[in-house]
């Protein structure tokens, strides 16, 4: 497989994308007046405890308080006290308002919600997550090997000695040596002893530890054996992924590249083309079927049709097909456009149990390289293939969309023909309730253009009735579902 990584940077915004054999499999967007914050580490300070939520909100600088839940509070060794649900102490036992605490950022702010804190502090390297505050050693699940599992851990255990904090190793930890290891090591204790030293300084709302910038968080978290080259557009951004890469990920220098072609770095695979087509609805699939994603507050819904697609067998055949694609372009599109949270799948019905777990099977096999961790449920009684996926940053559609300002969001408008009946409807309204010589009614073109066509004879009936003329004028700034009804 033939997979590279495009990272595109200008003054306002950083992009960076995997794109395997041509096709792109992931989008990452951070522009600079609102990076991301997952990682950030800040001094807050708690402004309200919330009993009966077992949670608090904390102030961290940002425009709305932050949601701290008490399962994600950690608790000094010792200090357990009684228990409340899933043997959580009360938030009150743990908190009080007015107190300072460092938290740690593991969503970021989502629509009308502010960012998800824990204080169960850690910092990542290359190869392990540093947690100051738990105890153990780790390892990624994505490691499946029992003797690399163990391994891992017996070099890491070797050099701990007296450390009694804990570690993860991470999936980039496989088949590397003890050397790599024990230098990542260093580095994190060396960071964490720096922060530790800088904590009683910083005032409450202020960063203690950002997060790397886009560009060197994608060599650090997205960089495997797989990828071929790195290619980077920007020369000052090159030569700090260069500088960062030497002291950090030594194997990855070779496949850096700065790219210096007079195309755009993303032209080279369509990349904006397809970013474009994962903010469409609609999805169409090579048989001729097409994908419907439906992404609401509670959940994001993807309904498989089989559209002109007619097959060259039967129907169960031709349904069949239809799904074993959608299965494998859901599990692309869900990459693309980082969708999260509950995701609903409403395949197409089909009659052979064979082919509903081949369909399965085959949605299982496309998540595999999804580095968000995710959950299938199987299917529900009513068909519909029930998952979650692991959310912790915007989706593709609201990084780069805002609600269109006609319909407010909701994806549809009134017809020209509601909106003629509704004005009608005021009119009739206020001319029994006022004296008036003449009524004008400002609207947009579309609407005017309507009462002198189809409903113009529903108009001068009206105007019959109310024994008053009615005047129209356009107002250009007016979209379809606006008007007035002005007594002259």
């Amino acid at each position: 497989m033939s997979s590279e990584i495009l990272i595109n940077v200008t003054p306002s915004e950083t992009r960076a994308v995997v794109v395997d054999n041509g096709v792109l499999q992931e989008v990452f967007i951070e522009r600079m007046e609102s990076r991301g914050l997952v990682g950030n580490i800040y001094k807050g300070k708690v402004c309200r405890v919330l009993p009966g939520m077992q949670a608090a909100f904390v102030e961290i600088g940002l425009a709305r308080a932050a949601f701290l839940h008490a399962s994600d509070i950690s608790i000094p060794k010792g200090q357990s006290g009684d228990l409340h649900d899933a043997g959580v102490p009360p938030i009150t036992s743990l908190l009080r308002e007015g107190q300072e605490i460092l938290v740690q950022v593991i969503k970021d702010p989502m629509g009308s919600k502010g960012a998800r804190l824990t204080s169960q502090l850690s910092v990542s390297s290359r190869y392990l997550v540093y947690m100051p505050e738990a105890q153990g050693i780790g390892v990624s699940l994505k490691i499946e090997g029992e003797e690399e599992r163990e391994r891992l851990k017996e070099c890491l255990s070797k050099k701990l000695e007296s450390d009694t904090a804990g570690y993860i190793l991470r999936t980039a930890a496989e088949g590397v040596d003890e050397a790599e290891l024990v230098a990542d090591l260093h580095y994190l204790q060396h960071l964490w002893k720096r922060l530790s030293e800088r904590k009683l300084s910083v005032q409450c709302g202020d960063p203690l530890h950002e997060d790397l910038p886009l560009a060197l968080r994608a060599l650090r978290d997205l960089f495997s054996d797989d990828f071929e080259r790195i290619r980077i557009d920007s020369s000052e951004t090159y030569q700090k992924a260069v500088q960062f890469a030497e002291e950090f990920i030594p194997e990855c220098v070779p496949l850096l590249e700065h790219y210096k072609g007079e195309r755009p770095l993303f032209d080279l695979f369509s990349v904006e083309d397809e970013i474009n087509k994962a903010l469409d609805r609609k999805v169409g699939l090579k048989s001729g079927g097409y994908l419907v994603f439906d992404q609401t507050e509670a959940m994001t819904t993807v309904d498989v049709n089989t559209g002109g697609f007619v097959g060259n067998k039967n129907l169960e055949e031709t349904i069949f097909k239809t799904n074993l694609e959608a299965a494998q372009a859901i599990a692309r599109q869900l990459r693309v456009r980082n969708l999260g949270g509950i995701i609903i799948l409403d395949f197409i019905d089909m009659e052979e149990e064979e082919h509903r777990d081949q369909v399965l099977r085959t949605l299982e096999k496309a998540m595999l390289p999804d580095r968000a961790r995710h959950n299938i449920c199987g299917v529900s009684e009513l068909g519909l293939v029930e998952m979650t996926r692991k959310r912790t940053r915007e989706s593709l559609e609201h990084i780069l969309c805002e609600p269109c300002p006609c319909c407010e969001g909701k994806g549809y408008a009134k017809s020209a023909e509601s909106v003629c009946y509704e004005i009608f409807r005021e009119i009739l309204r206020e001319a029994k309730q006022y004296e008036t010589t003449q009524f004008l009614v400002l609207a947009s073109q579309d609407i005017i253009d309507r009462f002198n066509d189809e409903d113009s004879t529903n108009l001068a009936e009206l105007e019959q009735f109310i024994e008053k003329p009615i005047l129209f004028k356009c107002e250009t700034q007016y979209n379809r579902e606006q008007f007035n009804v002005v007594l002259m």
